[in-house]
């Protein structure tokens, strides 16, 4: 049988994609994070399904589920919230798998760094402006950064930067980027993104790590700095342009998935 590893996106039960939750309805065993996956979602399970919460089981148990619900016949749906492919420790899950014999899929699903740009209603990458995104978190006792990219390295580059696990961590991600970035670079931390209980704070450089303090956010949140953030005066992209040759291109300008044509 199989085990997909499925997305469940940022917070919100309909954000889950269509292949998700199919893939969901059709496994007898359901392996979740009660912490981080709503509730609701496993209304989406058989009503037989045998559903396990992982929130406080380490990677050998959770191993060890996978393999028997592999070895009774189960198919096995292990949520995880977000998206697999980023801080989803999925690698060593499916390192194990592999060891052991059992065949997986991944089903994407939205990540946090999409849902908290829907809550700001922003673009990331805006023309002229910033073109580059960069996905990070910040060094911890347990998980040590690997070399070079440590905030001061990453700041560097000028991109906008994304930072997960990383509220409680406020004023070292401030102090780090501040000589890159500037007091006045726009900011913002959007905790719970897409969740009744959503929480969206913006600032600039100078202020945030005060305005997560104040409104005492420590996890579920991502930090967002870049000027694309604040950007209002900007060229419009050349995918819709006028002066563009849409020659031999469909309706949605033909390049390739390109957002901002070249």
């Amino acid at each position: 049988m199989t085990v997909y590893f499925i997305g469940a996106g940022p917070g919100a039960a309909d954000l889950i994609t269509l292949r998700g939750a199919r893939r969901l309805a059709a496994c007898g065993v359901c392996l979740y994070a009660g912490s981080l996956v709503p509730r609701e979602l496993l209304a989406e399970c058989p009503p037989d399904a045998r559903l396990i919460d992982t929130a406080r089981m380490d990677l050998d148990g959770i191993t060890a589920e996978l393999v028997r619900a592999h070895e009774e016949g189960h198919d096995v749906a292990r949520l995880h919230s977000g998206d697999p492919s980023v801080f989803s420790a999925v690698a060593e899950q499916m390192r194990r798998l592999d060891a052991a014999g059992v065949p997986y899929e991944v089903v994407p699903g939205v990540p946090a760094f999409a849902a908290a740009a829907a809550a700001l209603k922003r673009e990331l990458t805006v023309p002229t402006v910033g073109q580059t995104v960069i996905l990070t978190r910040v060094a911890q006792q347990a998980t040590p950064m690997p070399p070079g990219e440590d905030l001061a390295t990453l700041g560097k580059s000028g991109a906008l930067l994304v930072l997960h696990l990383a509220a409680r961590y406020a004023d070292r991600v401030v102090a780090e980027l501040l000589p890159h970035y500037g007091p006045d670079c726009p900011a913002a931390v959007v905790a719970m993104a897409s969740r009744p209980d959503e929480l969206v704070l913006r600032g600039t450089l100078s202020d945030i790590a005060d305005r997560v303090r104040e409104a005492g956010v420590v996890r579920t949140a991502v930090i967002l700095v870049g000027r694309t953030l604040g950007a209002e005066q900007f060229g419009d992209s050349h995918l819709y342009s006028a002066e563009r040759d849409r020659g031999g291109e469909d309706g949605h300008g033909g390049d390739g998935g390109r957002t901002h044509g070249c």
